[in-house]
């Protein structure tokens, strides 16, 4: 049984701390699915992660790919685990289901601070999770460093 954690991104943006958390993921020997909500978000993303040398190579691919099911990381709008990850990380709003986060080691939901439907949305969702019995922690980089703020 998994566990969803919520990261409020306050200091950092996307591009800079979904490279962080896909290093540590790939190092615990998960493979990962990073699920957005639109096509032009993980186009953005996909680029972004072929320019963040600070993470070294991050192999990843699109959900699009003939080698989809082979990718370590795979980037989708999608709701299918095509390549059968432990870890899944939603971004721009993208939705998850109780029993994604109890089938999976980890879901990770990173959303912006600055933009309060996001805020609001990711509140939604930590309540639909919880009510449904999930275990879920929220985490906050507000101080200038992750510290975890709740869990449930």
């Amino acid at each position: 049984m998994g566990a969803a954690y919520f990261y409020h991104l306050t200091r950092n943006p996307l591009e800079h701390t979904l490279p962080i958390l896909l290093g540590k993921a790939l190092g615990a020997g998960w493979r990962v699915t990073v699920r957005g909500a639109s096509l032009d978000g993980i186009a953005r993303l996909d680029d972004s992660l072929w320019k963040h040398p600070e993470e070294g190579f991050l192999p990843h691919g699109l959900d699009t790919s003939e080698n989809a099911a082979d990718q370590p990381v795979l980037l989708t709008c999608g709701m299918n685990n095509l390549n059968n990850s432990a870890c899944l990380m939603t971004v721009h709003g993208a939705d998850i289901t109780a029993d994604e986060v109890n089938a999976l080691e980890r879901v990770c939901v990173l959303f912006d601070g600055a933009d309060g439907a996001a805020v609001q949305h990711a509140r939604v969702q930590w309540k639909a999770l919880t009510d449904a019995g999930c275990s879920a922690q929220y985490w906050s980089e507000e101080s200038g460093v992750w510290e975890k703020k709740a869990e449930r």
